[in-house]
């Protein structure tokens, strides 16, 4: 039975709204928790992965040699260090190619290359997870919402189709219930969109400087190639 408009809460709305409805707001509800728990997760792994990007990428401009950077990650590379993780690829395949009795120095750098590839698709999807989950949940709630607005309110029509008189104390609790559905939707929606924007331009950042880095990297292999090549010519 409807509350009074003096006894309209939004508690009280919720529990007194049918089965249908609270399912949707329970949905709703769930969906906003994960997207809360996905923002503060991947805004974490994010900010670390960009720290952790800058200070490898000082390291590597600063004029380290390339194979003592690569034997500090033989080791392992922290999960999050996606720009030293590219480099450990890139460089362990350069150092096998290398071995290759014969090999031509740029069958090493297409090696390298592909190898490069690999490990930025690799870190991209690992950037992107959960994304989805916030594009969808961005897209649907709202009509999630709705649709427990509109059933909310199809329930009001019939009971007031019921009465002699319709009034306001009679019309608003239904209403009212019906549109906390919207609203809940609202709540579960907004959050998700901006963060799945903000999230999607930061990943595109961090894509562009790892294909950045892959560059840089070749371009100091190749380097590397030919001055070896050089010296072994200045040798014979």
């Amino acid at each position: 039975m409807h509350n009074t408009l003096e006894q309209m809460t939004v508690w009280s709305l919720i529990s007194d709204a049918s089965l249908l409805v609270q399912a949707v707001m329970l949905i709703l509800l769930l969906a906003s928790l994960l997207s809360w728990y996905l923002i503060i997760q991947r805004s974490a792994v994010l900010r670390r992965n960009e720290r952790l990007m800058k200070d490898f990428q000082l390291r590597f401009r600063s004029g380290h040699d390339l194979a003592q950077l690569y034997r500090e990650g033989s080791d392992g590379v922290d999960e999050d260090a996606g720009l030293q993780q590219i480099f450990q690829a890139g460089y362990h395949e350069f150092v096998q190619l290398k071995r290759e009795p014969g090999i031509a120095g740029e069958l090493v750098i297409d090696g390298v290359e592909r190898s490069l590839l690999v490990a930025i698709s690799e870190q991209e999807e690992r950037l992107e997870k959960g994304l989805p989950f916030l594009a969808t949940v961005g897209s649907v709630s709202p009509y999630i919402g709705l649709f427990g607005t509109v059933w909310g309110i199809m329930n009001s029509f019939i009971g007031l189709s019921q009465v002699q008189q319709a009034t306001l104390s009679t019309v608003a609790p239904g209403i009212a219930e019906a549109l906390i559905a919207t609203a809940i939707g609202l709540f579960a929606a907004i959050p998700a969109v901006i963060a799945y924007n903000r999230f999607s331009a930061r990943v595109a950042t961090l894509s562009t400087r790892y294909y950045g880095f892959g560059n840089e990297l070749q371009a100091r292999l190749h380097r590397k190639l030919h001055a070896a090549s050089s010296h072994v010519s200045a040798a014979a």
